[in-house]
């Protein structure tokens, strides 16, 4: 059990991701000291939404240049620090080169040298990691292999490798490397968030996140004719930020939590758009899995891919993070409904759903 004194700093890693922007929101909204990690202190316009979010918000923020590939480059960030919750790794499943430079090393390496610097700061008592549902699974089909047809916090993916699923092994080799790590010391414990596929409204402009690229291809026309099958875990990226500062802060918080609130695909997203705003090229059925499989090199998908996902439902146990964080869920709608409103407010989204 850990308590962690909300008077001291929070250090976040990653600060001008999706996720961790939120969270960050959320922890200056409630008045913390907050510190946060960017590649590049000098380009301020990547991290002008946090600014302007501190400057109405009741916390204070400051800003702390790191690499995940340079060792020690966290230590200075981390001073006097209680809790470090680490979101700062790679998130890419489509256009990948070079799996192993692009993702294994900044997620595994990454991880390593934070958790280094973890070691060598005493004032640190806790670590809030961010991994994924992909450490939890690595193909829909590997469902089939479950107890009782569900995903629970004892799974671990082991299938994934670099040549398949390239992403979901990064994040499984992180996570293990992880709590290898805390379980070679007592100072400092680990708590592990594992989020299912985050929506929801983003606090800056980046389009560069997988949510939002879904929400173009749909509203775009892109799967006009049909959406592949097969539902999986959503989750509100509001959610999943308040389940990071509870799992900071909840003193008997422990071990990994399934972060899933809904289990849903595609053309769910598609419905719940197409209510408020009917004149978009939604999708209203699913692609037939065989013509899927046909296409889907050049849809940017693996055939290995298609045979394995396409069509298999999926289903996660949430009840540990409802029990340990006493977490509740943002309905679905709200979130699909409140991710698209932010797109078509924001000009240079709205741009890239009707030029696209």
């Amino acid at each position: 059990m850990k308590t962690i004194d909300q008077t001291q700093p929070i250090l976040v890693t990653g600060g001008t991701g999706y996720l961790a922007s939120w969270i960050i929101k959320q922890l200056l909204d409630e008045g913390r000291e907050v510190r946060t990690t960017v590649r590049n202190i000098a380009q301020k316009d990547k991290y002008a939404h946090l600014t302007k979010i501190a400057v109405t918000s009741k916390g204070v923020l400051q800003f702390f240049e790191a690499d995940l590939l340079h060792p020690g480059s966290f230590s200075e960030a981390m001073k006097g620090c209680e809790l470090v919750i680490h979101t700062a790794s790679p998130f890419k499943i489509s256009g990948i080169k070079n799996a192993q430079k692009e993702l294994i090393e900044p997620a595994h390496e990454g991880t390593r040298n934070v958790l280094d610097s973890v070691n060598k700061t005493d004032s640190v008592k806790r670590v809030v990691l961010t991994s994924s549902m992909v450490a939890i699974y690595g193909d829909s089909i590997d469902i089939k292999k479950t107890k009782n047809g569900v995903f629970t916090e004892q799974d671990w993916n082991v299938t994934s490798t670099v040549d398949h699923q390239p992403y979901g092994y990064s994040k499984t080799l992180a996570e293990k490397l992880a709590w290898e790590m805390a379980g070679q010391q007592e100072r400092w414990d680990l708590v592990v968030i594992n989020p299912g596929l985050i929506m929801g409204p983003s606090l800056s402009k980046r389009t560069d996140s997988t949510s939002i690229d879904l929400m173009i291809q749909l509203a775009t026309g892109k799967f006009k004719t049909g959406v592949p099958a097969g539902k999986m875990g959503f989750m509100d990226v509001r959610d999943v930020a308040k389940a990071h500062i509870l799992a900071g802060y909840v003193p008997l918080a422990s071990g990994r939590h399934i972060c899933v609130a809904d289990h849903k695909d595609f053309l769910d997203v598609a419905n719940v758009i197409r209510k408020q705003h009917p004149r978009f090229p939604l999708p209203k059925s699913y692609v037939p899995k065989g013509l899927f499989w046909l296409i889907a090199p050049f849809a940017g998908f693996t055939r290995k891919y298609v045979k394995l996902n396409v069509g298999i439902d999926v289903k996660f146990d949430n009840s540990y993070i409802r029990k340990d964080l006493a977490m509740e869920f943002i309905p679905f709608e709200t979130t699909v409904s409140d991710h698209f409103t932010q797109l078509l407010n924001d000009e240079i989204i709205k741009q890239l759903i009707w030029n696209k």
